[in-house]
């Protein structure tokens, strides 16, 4: 992929509703500007707006077509709603995860290698949902006893079968 070509790619979207899931909003990202990054695996910097920026990846939508998923916060954020026209810039995103890592998940991988060994080996989708869950909350402390929850229960599964529900210490379905 020609990075030249990637250094900003700007379009103009609406905000619509997917079918199969009614409550997810998403900005549609046109066969063009799929085919300018040249690949859905990709993970990006999308700032809706000038107003909002934020971490994503693309879902194919068909005939060619993307989109990017929004939440209801952001598009509050945002001062937008379902059916908007929005400014959309997408820019590489060049960090290891895709998302940021919160500084009690760094320590406590800096500190359990074992852990940091078993995080590595995970699919980096699984990577950024422990980095998510960890972030999702404000207190500190719950961010540490999140981080720690994962780690060690990401390290009693056998490699190759891990998976959320058990990372969170829940039974299987």
């Amino acid at each position: 992929m020609n990075e030249q070509k990637l250094s900003m790619i700007q379009f103009q979207t609406h905000i619509r509703l997917l079918q199969h899931l009614p409550r997810m909003h998403y900005l549609e990202v046109p066969q063009e500007v799929v085919q300018q990054l040249g690949t859905l695996k990709i993970r990006l910097h999308c700032t809706v707006n000038q107003k909002l920026k934020f971490q994503c990846g693309l879902m194919a939508l068909g005939e060619g077509k993307a989109y990017i998923s929004i939440s209801k916060k952001r598009m509050q954020e945002a001062g937008i709603k379902l059916d908007d026209t929005v400014a959309v810039m997408l820019q590489k995103d060049n960090s290891t995860y895709g998302t940021e890592v919160p500084a009690e998940m760094e320590e406590l991988l800096q500190q359990d290698e074992e852990g940091n060994r078993r995080f590595q080996r995970l699919k980096p989708g699984m990577q950024r949902y422990m980095l998510h869950h960890v972030a999702g909350v404000k207190s500190v402390q719950l961010r540490v006893d999140r981080a720690v929850t994962l780690i060690e229960n990401l390290k009693k599964l056998p490699e190759g079968k891990e998976n959320f529900r058990a990372m969170l210490g829940l039974p299987p379905r």
